[in-house]
């Protein structure tokens, strides 16, 4: 930078000799026409030799002289240019370096988060700071130190030279850069701040577009699309108004830039044409000092424009900062090397929390000072009876959630010495929502065997972990992954997605090359089990029944969208063709008939009705056309565009899965005539556009299922469906080639949050994900609530056969159901623990421990609400609240709590004591039931809003908690679970008391 001023101070001094000495001839004196110009000698003492010399130089005209000279002056003007790419360009790569590195920093720091801050921390609005707002802070790095030397050094290059020329005019352009120096940063502060909200704001708003983006099937479902417009309405207004006022500032400040910067050629023009025409500067200074100044507001704008960027980065890093809890942050764990298989090996120890406290998100304790051990190497249950201690301690053993106080232990390892790495390595945890990434099912499910290494060209920054799966190699690998697959119930589901694969005859796979034989062998398989009627299967002699007219036609796969729908019926050799065999007036009567159909079937149905997908020839936007068309060809006006269509509907039909009748054997002898001549008199360009069935070989436009069944199946019957994929498993396991098909389909996209794939898909690939880096523990926290009842306890089974000889701990309120569990462990409520099996060891705070005047009555209120199924999906916060509006009432034995025939004003929670529920009909008493602590009743009543049913009387002196009519009927309101848990205890009562009656009679 200092080496290229010399050179910008010679370009503002050049100007002036070409106007004073070549243009004014004050080189040439005399009037003579040549000069000697160039000349250059050293002046140097008589006892170092004297003036010496260096060049004699060059005899020039006036013509000569100026070419010379504008030359030069273009020389310069390159140098200076190159000196300002080569700044920039180091400029711009010292800058891009540090954004580069600050944003590793950034998301290195994302992955240290504490379980609390992940909590706290919105997608969309991290991605946003680390994608867009550190953007001006690296772009500014650069110019951080470089703007200030270089426009300094211009502004001041510039200032000396025209100081140089006049003394006044170079205290003018000093004065004027003097008040834009200090006036203009002053009126920026305020765009600054307004700058910093609109940051703000345009980050809150993009967090709230992110958010109603990940819930917009809730937004849907329950109609509130208005409420979000208005909600996002109010943020773009409020973003408006900081907008707006930043414009306001932006061109006031922009406005008294120019100002000044006009105001200085003015005084110029002014003072320094006064002072050439009096003599005291010539012409040639004068053109000099314009131009110099030309370059002189630009480094000084750009001068200020840095200081504002420097403050309106600085506030930027500073929100940076906040957003991040950088100052206070853990400093980013640094990955470990890849040792394959690393983490702790768990033998015979215990699984211990001593003293543990956890927080919930709202600050609410929902574990306290609890303490018990469980063995290692077992199956174990944690259910929560009340409360929800189990689901948080299985969320401190996975880190997605952190201990308050005390300590979690496993074989005596303290679990916060682990890093996240060995943690990984040593558990895996599965929440009842599954992460899936936006990539392949295979690289879903061996993402925690990644391990990283130094990142190479084209290669990605990480290696699979072979040693962390237990294998040795790839193709080891693969058979784990087809095990995993059969543990967690997706080997069908991804076999399926591997025969929907299109394969290149030019595959390297076995399949391709031995396609006919496994036809054959798939054929004899379903006729040797009687199914042989299931498949029709293809023959170039044979009208395919199943098949639509369409592809009977062709006898083959479009691989050009050019031949698709409408554009087939129209092709000029299909039409030929179809003139040739007598099929084209056939055929548009076959689509009149579908097309008055559809419109008779589905006119009365909305437009997104699931029926028009799934059954429709038309889409609804298509019935007022296909009207239209029918209307002409009752009229008889038909055009050609419209038989073209009418033939497009008729391509769709078939006649055994559409059954309207319209296909005839005669006609059927037609269409394969058709067929023989399409295929003769199909250009070679056609051919291309068309891949034709052939027994013998593969086609390679058709999905591999439809290659290897050559055929279709006979009926939409989902058996027929299920033995033709057997057929094709079985016979690729008798080659040995469903690997292959395995391995194709691991290659199917997940979608972003896996929305290409069902829930229970989902829940089994987060699933594999686990099991396949065969973890010492494996933490199942209500992960199972996608899968039915019957194929959860299949899984179990599954799971624990696998998991044989570690640890595997099911989590949930309703988990006995699964199978056999080596032991388990009961929470009730915050701070209280229980098991009855000896491998399990149990310290917990209890009610006990206290005497009796220094109980809690909200604790005990509490618990017993805890304690009732309904209620079990309604948080602390509702409970309290019930709890609190609730009224507690003590009766004595023999008081009766509410007759049969009452109002049903309220519900009650027996808390001690126990009571008889009894029916009153004609004749005596009949007692139904006998109710003790814990039990709710009197709900039903309130709920259908009807009189009391029953009558309650107390058989003991008991304690209830009186649960007002309108909070009862808000929190069914609110939670449609605990609403459907009520509607099934009502109905069980209802049952109960039938079979009771019925026995009493």
């Amino acid at each position: 930078m200092l080496l290229s001023f010399p050179f910008y101070y010679l370009s503002l001094e050049l100007p002036k000799y070409i106007i004073t000495d070549a243009i004014q001839g004050r080189a040439f004196s005399g009037g003579s026409e040549t000069a000697r110009l160039f000349r250059f000698s050293l002046s140097l003492p008589a006892w170092l030799g004297g003036s010496r010399e260096l060049l004699s130089g060059l005899t020039l005209d006036r013509i000569g002289y100026l070419f010379a000279l504008s030359v030069l002056f273009l020389l310069l003007v390159l140098i200076n240019g190159g000196f300002k790419y080569v700044i920039n360009m180091r400029k711009g790569a010292l800058g891009e370096r540090l954004l580069q590195r600050l944003r590793a920093d950034l998301f290195a720091t994302l992955l240290s988060f504490t379980p609390e801050a992940r909590r706290r921390l919105k997608p969309s609005e991290a991605a946003t700071v680390i994608k867009d707002e550190v953007e001006p802070i690296g772009g500014f790095v650069g110019d951080a130190f470089i703007q200030p030397v270089l426009l300094g050094g211009q502004a001041l290059t510039a200032l000396i030279f025209i100081l140089l020329q006049n003394l006044a005019l170079g205290s003018i352009a000093a004065g004027i850069v003097l008040v834009q120096a200090v006036i203009i940063p002053r009126m920026r502060r305020e765009q600054i701040r307004l700058g910093q909200q609109r940051q703000l704001e345009s980050r809150a708003l993009a967090g709230k577009i992110g958010e109603v983006v990940e819930s917009l099937d809730e937004v849907a479902g329950h109609g509130t699309s208005a409420v979000e417009k208005e909600l996002v309405a109010a943020r773009l207004e409020r973003l408006f108004g900081i907008r707006y006022q930043l414009y306001g500032r932006k061109f006031a400040v922009k406005f008294l830039n120019n100002l000044l910067a006009q105001l200085t050629p003015f005084l110029f023009y002014t003072i320094g044409g006064y002072f050439a025409l009096t003599g005291r500067l010539d012409i040639g200074q004068l053109v000099a000092v314009i131009a110099a100044y030309r370059d002189l507001p630009t480094p000084v704008k750009e001068l200020i424009d840095w200081d504002q960027q420097r403050l309106d980065v600085e506030a930027r890093f500073q929100q940076v900062t906040q957003q991040f809890s950088l100052d206070d942050a853990p400093a980013p764990e640094l990955p470990l090397a890849p040792s394959p298989g690393e983490g702790i090996v768990l033998g015979e120890g215990m699984i211990a929390a001593k003293g543990l406290t956890v927080l919930g998100p709202a600050g609410d304790r929902l574990l306290e000072r609890v303490s018990f051990a469980l063995p290692l190497g077992g199956n174990f249950a944690l259910i929560d009876k009340a409360g929800e201690g189990a689901a948080a301690f299985a969320c401190v053993l996975g880190g997605s959630m952190g201990p308050f106080d005390g300590a979690v232990t496993l074989a005596g390892i303290p679990l916060a010495s682990l890093s996240s790495e060995r943690r990984g390595r040593t558990l895996a945890y599965l929440g009842s929502e599954p992460v899936i990434l936006d990539a392949s099912l295979r690289d879903n499910i061996l993402y925690g065997l990644r391990r990283p290494v130094p990142a190479q060209a084209g290669a990605p920054p990480w290696l699979l972990d072979f040693n962390g799966a237990g294998v040795a190699s790839r193709p080891e690998l693969e058979l784990l992954l087809v095990e995993v697959l059969g543990v967690v119930g997706l080997a069908e589901t991804v076999f399926r997605f591997g025969l929907q694969r299109q394969l290149s005859a030019d595959d390297p796979t076995e399949i391709v090359n031995k396609v006919a034989e496994i036809r054959g062998r798939i054929r004899s398989r379903l006729i040797g089990r009687g199914a042989g009627d299931a498949v029709e299967p293809y023959d170039p002699e044979r009208y395919t029944r199943n098949a639509t007219i369409g592809e009977n036609i062709l006898f083959g796969v479009v691989t050009d969208p050019g031949l698709a729908g409408e554009r087939l019926a129209s092709h000029k050799l299909v039409r030929s063709i179809l003139d040739a065999q007598g099929l084209t007036t056939l055929l548009t009567q076959i689509g009149r008939r579908i097309a008055a159909t559809m419109l008779e079937i589905f006119r009365d149905l909305p437009p997104d009705h699931v029926l028009f997908e799934q059954f429709s020839f038309i889409s609804a936007d298509q019935f007022p056309e296909y009207q239209v068309i029918l209307g002409r060809a009752e009229a008889g006006t038909l055009r050609e565009v419209d038989r073209s269509r009418l033939i497009a509907l008729a391509f769709l039909y078939a006649e055994p899965r559409h059954r309207l009748g319209l296909l005839g054997e005669a006609d059927e002898v037609r269409i394969l005539a058709a067929r023989r001549a399409f295929r003769a008199q199909a250009s070679p360009a056609m051919a291309d556009a068309i891949a034709f069935y052939d027994p013998a070989r593969y086609c390679p436009a058709a999905p591999l299922r439809d290659n290897l069944l050559f055929g279709c199946v006979a009926s939409s019957s989902a058996a027929d469906a299920e033995r033709a994929l057997e057929a094709i498993r079985e016979s690729l396991i008798e080659l040995g080639l469903e690997r292959d098909v395995y391995r194709w389909g691991l290659e199917q996209q997940a979608g972003y949050g896996g929305q290409f794939l069902f829930p229970a898909a989902r829940a089994a690939v987060a699933l594999a994900r686990c099991l396949i880096k065969r973890p010492q523990i494996l933490i199942l926290n209500d992960a199972l609530v996608s899968f039915g009842q019957a194929e959860a306890a299949r899984l179990f089974a599954r799971i624990t056969t696998f998991m044989k000889g570690r640890t595997v701990l099911v989590v949930g309120r309703q988990i006995a159901e699964l199978g056999r569990f080596d032991a388990s462990l009961e929470f009730h409520g915050t701070n209280s623990v229980s098991s009855t099996d000896a491998a399990v060891q149990t310290q917990a705070q209890s009610d006990e421990a206290f005497g009796s005047d220094q109980l809690d009555a909200g604790s005990i209120e509490l618990r017993a609400l805890r304690s009732v199924p309904i209620f079990a999906d309604v948080d602390t916060v509702r409970l309290r609240l019930l709890a609190f509006t609730g009224e507690r009432v003590e009766f004595a034995a023999g008081d009766v709590i509410f007759r049969q025939g009452d109002e049903s004003d309220a519900a009650y929670l027996l808390i001690t004591g126990s009571a008889d529920v009894l029916s009153e009909t004609s004749g005596p008493p009949v007692r139904i039931s006998t109710m003790n602590a814990n039990s709710l009743f009197g709900e039903m009543g309130i709920v259908t809003d009807d009189p009391r049913s029953a009558t309650v009387i107390a058989t003991t002196p008991l304690t209830a908690l009186r649960l007002r009519k309108e909070v009862f009927v808000a929190l069914l309101t609110e939670f449609p679970k605990m609403a459907l848990s009520v509607t099934r205890l009502i109905v069980r009562r209802l049952q109960d008391n039938v079979v009771t009656l019925s026995q009493r009679h």
